[in-house]
């Protein structure tokens, strides 16, 4: 342990640890929680088995948290949600799938004296505007009763909008790079062969900006061989200069980031436009040494330099104008010049201590 805070006990209710199937998040809570042991934290982690994520399981059981699936039913979450009263610290992620509310209620139900409970919003755009939208949105009492709220993301924006909710105290916390998990390999002939790789799943929120960003970009690179990766996408509706390689396991990632000329990042509708939100995948991609073509958001220079560590663009035809001028030599200048900055700035032993800071101010 690098301090000498004590040894803490933490409760983790999410969506899934070993599994990325449908589930995003996975790379940030790994990251998370593998750092917060390495800093001599105690981690269980609670899953529901949901989704089919435990048949698409892409690493076993780690030995730097516990990991309890427990049954998606109203038996098996007053199983889990009975376990709470023994940690020090209790976090109710969002987004869990299954029975979100019973746990956001029920951890403040279960709340024991000295007993430190966050919630922990790893879609804080999306889980905001959910609530401006529907008033009577029951998540809304719960805010005020949480001794913290901690975010995936989303600048002061986000921390302004849970304090007009109540919130005690909001922090972002925001995603990084696990090195340990995303870094450069030898690249590989099946997806050395593309320009330009998009991997994200296909959601109400990210289909327009997927088709506006990556699509058209194809269409007017059309000398460019494009890679469309993750769940949902139906191949019949791509160009024909565009291969769907469906889900793309935790394994591959490396390769897939290490291998084409540049690799896109396309954010969601919501963290777009509120901006501070950078996904997983930006600091997956700056970690393996990727050149990564962002959408442009708000505060992107606050995690990379434009035009050094990545290249960003407002559309389609920006997308499409960088790969016709991208040559090798700059696109492995910026992706090193990325993964250095990533190094020094944004790993997740930088945001665990931050978590741990916080923690202990509270406790």
């Amino acid at each position: 342990m690098e301090q000498d805070n004590p040894s803490l006990k933490i409760a983790f209710y999410g969506s899934s640890l070993v599994s990325a199937y449908w589930n995003g998040a996975a790379t940030y809570y790994r990251g998370l929680v593998r750092a917060l042991h390495e800093r001599g934290h105690q981690v269980t982690f609670f899953e529901p088995d949901a989704y089919e994520r435990q048949k698409h399981r892409d690493m076993p059981d780690p030995s730097w948290a516990r990991v309890v699936v427990y049954p998606a039913t109203e038996e098996g979450l007053a199983e889990v949600l009975d376990q709470a009263r023994h940690f020090d610290v209790v976090v109710k992620a969002s987004g869990v799938g299954v029975f979100d509310y019973e746990l956001e209620k029920g951890v403040l139900e279960q709340r024991q004296p000295r007993q430190l409970i966050i919630f922990w919003d790893v879609d804080a755009p999306a889980t905001l505007a959910s609530m401006e939208q529907n008033p009577d949105n029951p998540f809304i009492g719960l805010v005020a009763e949480y001794d913290m709220v901690l975010t995936y993301g989303g600048g002061t924006p986000v921390v302004e909008a849970y304090q007009r909710l109540g919130a005690r105290q909001c922090v972002p916390v925001y995603n990084a790079l696990d090195p340990q998990t995303h870094h450069p390999v030898p690249p590989q002939e099946k997806f050395g062969r593309y320009g330009l790789v998009f991997m994200g799943n296909r959601l109400p929120d990210r289909e327009e900006r997927v088709k506006e960003f990556f699509l058209k970009a194809a269409r007017l690179q059309t000398n460019t061989r494009f890679a469309l990766g993750g769940s949902g996408w139906n191949a019949s509706e791509l160009p024909p200069n565009v291969d769907y390689i469906g889900h793309v396991y935790t394994d591959d990632h490396n390769a897939l980031n290490s291998s084409p000329l540049a690799v896109l990042n396309i954010s969601r509708d919501s963290m777009a436009s509120n901006g501070f939100s950078p996904a997983t995948r930006v600091f997956e991609a700056a970690g393996a040494g990727a050149c990564l073509i962002s959408d442009y958001w708000e505060g992107i220079a606050h995690f990379l330099e434009p035009g050094k560590e990545v290249l960003t663009a407002r559309n389609g035809e920006e997308v499409a104008a960088h790969l016709h001028r991208l040559k090798p030599e700059e696109a492995r200048a910026i992706g090193q010049a990325a993964r250095k900055r990533v190094m020094r700035d944004h790993s997740y032993s930088n945001r665990a201590a931050q978590v741990e800071a916080l923690l202990m101010d509270h406790l």
